[in-house]
């Protein structure tokens, strides 16, 4: 089942600028105590600016985005997010004061919200749906979360043995790299729709998508009683309460309601919230684990989460067999079930520590989470026309980075308030307070895989096609997806 030379490259270039998405989110965390001493930021309080000012607009903006690449063109917006995550990157590595760094880095979060919208659109239109979607979605998700492994064990070893500055401009490198195979690879026409930009809309859903990313951070940052933190969230309540109303009442919509009612979009989407949200809260707790209770160095942490990445590109080898043998539904409950599985034997983990089951336990819930993300991606895209693949995209984005945010301020809520300070070592209280993550993360992925049971087992028929007479090229996606 064969891509050609030509969708190879193609698929590579894609992949390749989501996996250094990825590694930009990740890489700079393990830089931060270098990037403090160099740059005298005054503390955690401002420090932890260097990760919100990415995550904000990367979060907020990807709805935005996905429906603009159908309107605009997704080559058009994925090299100009490419230029920007690139230029950004190089602004980044040389800033020499903090306010220069966070502005470089919420300038990478722009750029990186328009690359992550318009390559899983990409990926969508250029390989038709079936069984080379499925793998080419396989290799996407395998990267993609090999990209936030790899960036935590390479940011160690870049920050020991270079600087923390290295870790933005090799992402310089890699963004000069994808943008040529951009340029020369992706087809130059595509199909687009020919419709005005709801501006009522993208307004209420990117300020209620910031609000919301940004309370659930200061509530990571402060507790759940921080009133800032509740005023956020409740602004995002009814900015994105405002915005279903809206949609339901404009003539073209920046996600028509047609959509959104999908089954296999509600509900896949909150399947795919839970696996990344329980992952990357998981993966939190066991980089706490590693370095509070076990006291390995940020460097051998990093090197604790290898077995991870590696399962993660096994299952993203292996995905597309699993959907052709067992079907997309089915292999999304496996994939929440292996997840859920790895994150309940997480508990068994003991305070003087257990390298095979460490290594055994995370192996698990790397291998799920990826049979998870390439199902959840294929079922939220599965039907729906080449017009709105960039919505659907866009809709599968947000589902990831906002389930990420929630799943891991919630987590370390749950240890915060479980963990014991009297009578016990810091290491034996940190454990209690960890299992008690763990154990709220297995029940969260098993309740998800519940889900998946019970409302995805039936394929939704495809959504009725509103662009027939929209002009087609020989260099089309179908076209490309053949080569």
């Amino acid at each position: 089942m064969g891509f050609g030379i030509r969708g190879a490259l193609t698929l590579i270039t894609v992949c390749a600028a989501q996996f250094m998405i990825a590694l930009d989110f990740s890489i700079v965390t393990v830089a931060l105590p270098a990037i403090d001493r160099s740059l005298n930021f005054g503390g955690p309080g401002a420090l932890q600016w260097v990760v919100t000012a990415f995550i904000l607009p990367t979060a907020g903006l990807l709805l935005l985005f996905g429906r603009l690449s159908d309107l605009f063109g997704r080559r058009r917006l994925f090299i100009v997010g490419m230029v920007i995550v690139t230029v950004f990157s190089l602004v980044a590595g040389l800033a020499s004061v903090p306010w220069v760094l966070i502005a470089a880095r919420a300038g990478q979060g722009v750029g990186s919200a328009m690359v992550g919208a318009t390559a899983l659109a990409l990926l969508t239109s250029l390989f038709p749906e079936g069984p080379r979607r499925d793998k080419a979605l396989g290799v996407s998700g395998a990267l993609l979360s090999f990209g936030f492994v790899a960036g935590t064990i390479g940011g160690g070893v870049v920050t020991s043995g270079l600087s923390w500055r290295w870790t933005m401009l090799i992402l310089v490198i890699m963004g000069a790299v994808v943008l040529l195979g951009a340029v020369t690879l992706l087809p130059r026409h595509e199909e687009r729709r020919s419709a005005r930009l709801d501006v009522p809309g993208a307004l209420l859903a990117t300020s209620g998508l910031l609000a919301l990313v940004y309370g659930i951070s200061t509530v990571g940052t402060t507790g759940w009683t921080d009133p800032l933190a509740l005023s956020l969230l409740l602004a995002a309540v009814l900015l994105l309460g405002a915005f279903r109303y809206v949609e339901g009442r404009t003539k073209a919509p920046l996600a028509p309601l047609s959509i959104l009612r999908r089954r296999s979009v509600t509900w896949g989407g909150l399947t795919g919230f839970v696996t990344f949200g329980m992952c990357g809260g998981t993966t939190v707790l066991l980089s706490l684990y590693m370095q509070d209770v076990l006291l390995w160095s940020p460097l051998a942490t990093g090197a604790g989460f290898l077995a991870e990445g590696v399962a993660a590109i096994v299952a993203g080898a292996l995905a597309a067999r699993f959907i052709a043998a067992i079907g997309t539904p089915r292999t999304l409950v496996i994939g929440l079930l292996v997840q859920g599985i790895g994150t309940a034997a997480m508990l068994l983990l003991p305070q003087e520590g257990n390298l095979t089951l460490l290594l055994l336990t995370t192996s698990a819930l790397g291998f799920g989470h990826v049979l998870a993300v390439v199902s959840f991606i294929g079922t939220m895209t599965s039907g729906v026309s080449n017009a709105d693949q960039g919505l659907a995209g866009g809709l599968a984005q947000t589902a990831q980075h906002v389930g990420s945010a929630v799943g891991v301020a919630v987590l370390a809520a749950v240890v915060a308030s479980a963990t014991i300070t009297e009578g016990v070592t810091a290491e034996a209280g940190s454990l209690v307070g960890l299992r008690a993550g763990l154990l709220v993360g297995a029940l969260v992925t098993f309740a998800g895989a519940a889900v998946a049971a019970l409302f995805l087992r039936k394929p939704e028929p495809r959504a009725r096609e509103e662009h027939r007479n929209q002009p087609r090229d020989d260099n089309s996606s179908e076209a490309v997806a053949a080569t």
